[in-house]
């Protein structure tokens, strides 16, 4: 048994029981792209995503206010409010490189840098795991990238919208697109400092940060009329965009609350890499609801990433 702040976690060994978290967050990420992505079509994207964190933040307050879970020291708190800004700027950045074009290409450049970044920091600062794990890590890359770049029919890893094709790739957009997914990865190892002191008040302190950083965004730099979002301002916002940017943002407190109990657990490469398999599940839904066939590239991606997820369970 470990206990750590705010919860008490029962451990099913290190790594069985951080892959365990991990597919957890996974699959709320995958699920909380899939409603972002339907919402998207009708309205903007920004705009749904501030909805959904702006309200998960008030009920997380609340819970840590009337559960009278103790306030985290001051370094952790700042952790948490760097990773949930430095996310939402990462997420500009990842909005604008998408409106570019080659979003297939950018989107997988994205998401395999996400886990790369914390992947090397942990080897570095937790040692070399060991074969298998090494096998499962090298693997995991690999699905990430089939997964996520379908060069003919395409949307973003964490935020898909209508699916566009991609017919170039812009250097400005995969400059963007790796400064995001650079962005992401930075604050995934965030999310692991900030819970030394309590995984919720980890979770708290990062949407605070993300929040203040989407309303600066909203009010001062967000262009008008995005090229995704030209179409949008032509018709009607659709009508209760709010309850979907609420379940997307749910779904991806979840996602935020398996990784970091994953992070917690276990290795901090173990945790980022399983956890950023969440396109799989993304895809996985797309096509039970909207029968949306996977390409075949796709399709080996995720037979590889469940052999990524067996090795690294061992």
């Amino acid at each position: 048994m470990s206990t750590s702040g705010d919860c008490s976690l029962i451990v099913l060994g290190s790594a069985a029981g951080s892959v365990a978290f991990g597919l957890a967050a996974a699959t709320a990420w995958g699920g909380s792209d899939f409603v972002g992505g339907l919402a998207a079509r009708r309205s903007p994207a920004l705009l749904l995503t501030f909805s959904g964190h702006f309200v998960t933040l008030l009920l997380l307050l609340a819970i840590c206010a009337f559960g009278g879970l103790p306030v985290p020291h001051r370094t952790e708190f700042i952790e948490g409010a760097i990773g949930g800004l430095e996310g939402s700027l990462a997420l500009v950045a990842f909005y604008r490189a998408l409106s570019m074009g080659a979003m297939g290409l950018t989107a997988a450049l994205t998401g395999l840098l996400t886990a790369l970044v914390p992947v090397l920091f942990g080897l570095w600062s937790e040692g070399q795991p060991g074969p298998m794990a090494i096998g499962g890590l090298l693997l995991g890359g690999l699905a990430i990238w089939l997964i996520a770049h379908a060069p003919s029919r395409t949307s973003s890893p964490r935020i898909p919208g209508p699916r566009i094709s991609s017919q170039g790739a812009p250097t400005q957009a995969l400059i963007l697109g790796a400064i995001s997914g650079v962005g992401f990865g930075v604050q995934l190892i965030l999310f692991k400092f900030a819970a030394r002191d309590g995984v919720l008040w980890a979770l708290t302190s990062a949407r605070i940060g993300g929040v203040l950083g989407m309303t600066a965004i909203l009010l001062f730099a967000w262009p008008r009329h995005t090229p995704n979002e030209a179409q949008i301002s032509g018709n009607r916002i659709g009508t209760g965009f709010w309850k979907m940017g609420i379940l997307a943002g749910a779904l991806d407190t979840a996602g935020n609350l398996g990784y970091t109990l994953a992070a917690h657990t276990g290795r901090l490469d173990l945790a980022a890499m399983v956890s950023s398999l969440y396109p799989g599940f993304t895809i996985l839904l797309a096509a039970l609801i909207l029968r949306e066939r996977p390409t075949g590239r796709q399709t080996v991606g995720m037979a590889v990433a469940l052999a990524s997820v067996v090795l690294l369970s061992l």
